[in-house]
């Protein structure tokens, strides 16, 4: 039966059924070609359905393959190869193109040997093409990715002890070469010596684990140039062959480099590159908690007379001077000493190993170098000086906080003796003095506002012979209660907070608690409030983040809101001032200028400043009933001010006599403890809220708001 299927060709037929291979046979005498029904049916086509001529393949075939695939068959017939075998596309009844492998040869030659027939196969592979296909769309996204990343790609063969490097890895590496095969140990010799142990260790560990593997290391390049590399790295198994390390590589010089700035500017001072108050502390601790670096000398240095150098040459000279003065104080210190910015004009020093004759002879050369230092054309008629508190600690239980706040402690003892000198702390000096230094001050600031001893107050700003109803405006204000009961005066722990950070905290503290409370009464335009801001909460960039996001919590209006900003707290924090009251107009927030009058800088503010309203400063107004300089300078400010839009409040109003000329002068608004003294904020909110009709408001408020 076998032999009667092979004679009939059914077996064959039946073969190429299952196979779904499209058989050919060409008699090149006659130029005719068979094609089997299977043929004829991997194109779509009932057998003999096109005219079968000698060229029906080539009609068929697609045109960019035509070529390829006659030279195919050429070469072979001139003996040129053993069997035809090419790749083609051939186009299928519906229109789709099929690609198929055409393999064959000769079959029969005459006497001479030559060709008279020829038969073959073609095989369907249009979905291997399509594999192939998106195969390659997978390797060009690959390749793109790769070049996008700057990542290379290499290779070592455990058992042959060969690497292979593509183009990205020979380039990073500086490596010049047209091959991806370069010698087994050459990555060997290019590793850091710092780095080589780590590195080669990370580079076995895959052979344990399995597992893609991380690791960061330098490379010495042939030209001396460092690189910082990171690599991925994992062991493939083989079973023909003992494996291979497979592994990519990536520069991340650049990356290393914005990481180790980044660090830098988190410790340091921008401005004069020292360290900055949250370096200084944590450094202080490391060394205090170091017995071999005790005795360690804490200075606190203040420069004197730097207001009056901003008010005289501007901001520039300023910082200008600031940056001479870090320059100059650096130059003085031993190497193992460390100098930080603390914030505006001071600065810190931390000295190990120091005993009073060495601090001394530090504190006389840190004040020669702030009277030398560069302070610019723009200054040449004025001179820093500075004042300089020592502190020493022996004891490695001190605190930061304590250390600090002897320095400081002597630092005010050395302004108050004259400036321009130092001066060393002494226990004994301070233990009859029965209050808080300014360090503790600072921190029970901190701990009132928690356990409740952080009151608010207000004061009625008034407009000047209305009843307060008709302006509704307060400033909100502090009030510390000490833990045994007495009140704290402002003029104390306020300072102290911003001397030793928390300032910033308290101003956040003071504004979510009033909103908090009173944003109801806000709301229904019951009352404005006004906040006085600190220069550290003028240069905090989440202020505006944290105060949306309480507007938002209390429905408080930004247009019942304002803030004020004194000529001192811009003098250290111009650019922030700037940005700031820019940010406040374009909430349409209030903003006052504090203080206005008493720096020479005061009137290029108020050009500067957008503001809404300004301040006259309190020293102004006190005597002006007997002063006609006084008098003088408040009408200058109130006619300038005025002429560009400003609301004008006169601070500290006591007299009548005071209140009589101010209104004279056409001042219009009015504080002081003539007009009302403060008081509980919730009081004065209370009493404004009974006092308001339930259905119409007054629609005066202080201050217009400029667009």
């Amino acid at each position: 039966m076998a032999d009667e299927k092979i004679r009939n060709g059914e077996f064959w037929a039946l073969a190429l059924e299952r196979a779904q291979l499209g058989a050919w046979d060409w008699d090149l005498l006659s130029g005719e070609c068979y094609y089997s029904p299977t043929w004829w049916h991997m194109l779509g086509y009932e057998e003999g359905e096109l005219a079968n001529t000698a060229d029906l393949w080539l009609q068929l075939t697609h045109p960019d393959d035509r070529e390829r695939a006659l030279a195919s068959g050429d070469r072979h017939i001139a003996g040129l190869t053993d069997s035809i075998e090419t790749e083609l596309r051939l186009k299928h009844k519906s229109g789709h193109w099929v690609w198929v492998l055409d393999r064959g040869g000769v079959v029969e030659r005459d006497a001479e040997g030559r060709p008279l027939r020829l038969m073959g196969v073609q095989t369907d592979i249009t979905r291997q093409k399509q594999a192939e296909a998106e195969l390659e769309q997978v390797n060009v996204r690959f390749r793109l990715a790769l070049a996008a990343s700057g990542t290379g790609i290499w290779h070592h063969n455990l058992g042959a002890d060969k690497s292979y490097w593509d183009a990205r890895t020979r380039e990073i590496y500086g490596l010049v070469a047209d091959t991806d095969e370069v010698a087994g140990d050459l990555w060997h010799t290019f590793l850091h010596p710092d780095d080589k142990g780590d590195a080669e260790s990370a580079h076995l560990a895959p052979l344990e684990t399995h597992n893609v593997v991380a690791v960061q290391y330098r490379i010495i390049r042939r030209d001396g140039e460092i690189r910082h590399i990171e690599s991925l790295v994992r062991f493939i198994a083989d079973s023909q062959s003992a494996g291979q390390i497979l592994g990519t590589v990536r520069d991340i010089t650049e990356a290393k480099q914005r990481e180790q700035e980044l660090a830098h500017a988190a410790r340091h001072d921008a401005l004069t590159g020292l360290l900055n108050r949250a370096a200084f502390d944590r450094l202080l601790a490391e060394h205090i908690a170091t017995a071999r670096r005790l005795p360690l000398a804490v200075f606190y240095v203040d420069l004197d007379y730097f207001k009056a150098l901003n008010d005289f040459a501007g901001h520039a000279a300023g910082d200008l001077a600031l940056k001479s003065v870090a320059s100059g104080i650096v130059g003085c210190l031993p190497p193992s000493a460390h100098a930080a910015r603390l914030g505006g004009d001071e600065f810190a020093l931390l000295v190990p190993n120091c005993d009073a004759a060495q601090a001394e002879t530090l504190a006389a050369a840190v004040l020669a170098a702030v009277r030398d230092a560069d302070l610019g054309l723009a200054a040449t008629s004025r001179k820093l000086a500075v004042s300089v508190g020592i502190a020493f600690v022996d004891d490695h239980r001190t605190t930061v906080a304590d250390a600090l706040a002897c320095a400081d402690d002597a630092c005010y003892a050395a302004k108050a003796a004259g400036r321009n000198r130092f001066a060393v702390f002494s226990a004994e000096a301070t233990s009859g003095s029965g209050g808080l230094n300014a360090a503790r001050l600072a921190a029970d600031t901190v701990d009132a506002m928690d356990d409740g001893r952080l009151k608010l107050f207000g004061q009625e700003i008034h407009l000047l012979g209305k009843p307060w109803q008709e302006s509704r405006h307060v400033e909100v204000l502090a009030r510390l209660a000490a833990r045994n009961g007495k009140l704290v005066p402002p003029g104390e722990f306020i300072p102290a907070a911003e001397r030793f950070g928390v300032a910033s905290r308290l101003d956040r503290w003071i504004i979510s608690t009033a909103l908090s409370l009173y944003g109801p009464a806000l709301k229904s335009g019951a009352v404005t409030l006004g906040f006085n801001l600190s220069a550290q909460t003028l240069s905090d960039p989440q202020l505006w983040d944290f105060v949306d996001a309480i507007i938002s919590e209390t429905g408080a209006p930004h247009s019942g809101i304002g803030f004020e900003i004194t000529e001192t707290a811009a003098v250290t924090n111009y650019a922030a001032a700037e940005q700031f009251v820019r940010k406040a107009r374009e909430r349409r927030c209030r903003v006052s200028l504090d203080d206005f009058g008493a720096g020479m800088s005061s009137f290029e503010y108020l050009r500067r400043f957008p503001v809404d309203a300004i301040k006259i400063d309190g020293s102004f107004i006190e005597h002006i009933a007997q002063s006609k300089f006084d008098r003088e300078i408040v009408s200058a400010i109130s006619g300038i001010a005025r002429s560009l839009g400003c609301s004008v409040v006169a601070e500290k109003i006591e007299q009548p006599k005071a209140l009589d000329i101010l209104q004279g002068m056409g001042v219009a608004y009015g504080q002081g403890f003539l007009l009302h003294r403060p008081e509980p904020l919730e009081a004065i909110v209370a009493r404004a809220i009974s006092a308001i009709a339930p259905a119409v408001l007054p629609g005066r408020r202080f201050g217009s708001s400029k667009g």
